[in-house]
């Protein structure tokens, strides 16, 4: 496990998603909240083209549960994917709901394929107070949300997440390569591949 650890670079990683976890949560929680995040996310375990869509990361992610429980790290319990919550009469659903065993809360997971946009942690937030009033129980700490996207703006994030009551991280995640940079020239295209069958 140490040696895993070593080469995705969890010292780097860890703890280093874009917060407010300082100002949503208590101390001891919160220091402990931003220890349990990363950024980025390595979803190595996935074989997912550059161009795809939000619905093959879930089920890719959900398909190598094992995989994506060991890169959240330790304490997260799956809950489930495409929850349901029915607001005012209408329904909405979760990407993916875990419980931390440390933290005594819900962590509900927002995946987007593509750029953080601010509307985002709107959405994320809505998710958070909608599980703080269905599910949460009176001994549970506050829900929080951490959003997984493709990429970010450190400072759009941040601006964001800037006022906000619920504790909310945002992360990217990447994928690794099928081919490694320096053999990418040294393999057939494509082409060459078919005209070899023909």
């Amino acid at each position: 496990m140490l040696v895993h650890h070593l080469e995705n670079d969890l010292y780097v990683r860890q703890g280093s998603a874009i917060t407010n976890f300082e100002s949503t949560l208590p101390s001891i929680q919160s220091d402990l909240a931003k220890e349990i995040f990363k950024d980025p996310y390595k979803f190595d375990f996935l074989s997912l083209t550059d161009n795809h869509f939000e619905k093959e990361l879930e089920d890719g992610l959900v398909g190598h549960m094992t995989k994506f429980l060991l890169e959240l790290g330790n304490g997260f319990s799956y809950v489930g994917r495409q929850y349901p919550l029915e607001i005012g009469g209408e329904d909405f659903y979760i990407d993916l709901l875990f419980y931390h065993l440390k933290l005594r809360c819900y962590i509900v997971i927002e995946l987007k394929a593509g750029k953080f946009i601010p509307e985002y942690a709107g959405k994320l937030n809505f998710y958070l107070n909608a599980v703080d009033g269905v599910l949460k129980h009176p001994q549970d700490q506050p829900t929080i949300g951490i959003l997984i996207c493709k990429e970010k703006n450190k400072i759009v994030a941040e601006y964001a997440l800037k006022g906000l009551e619920k504790p909310i991280g945002v992360s990217e995640y990447k994928l690794t390569k099928a081919v490694p940079k320096q053999l990418e020239n040294s393999l057939p295209s494509i082409q060459d591949i078919e005209r070899n069958l023909i």
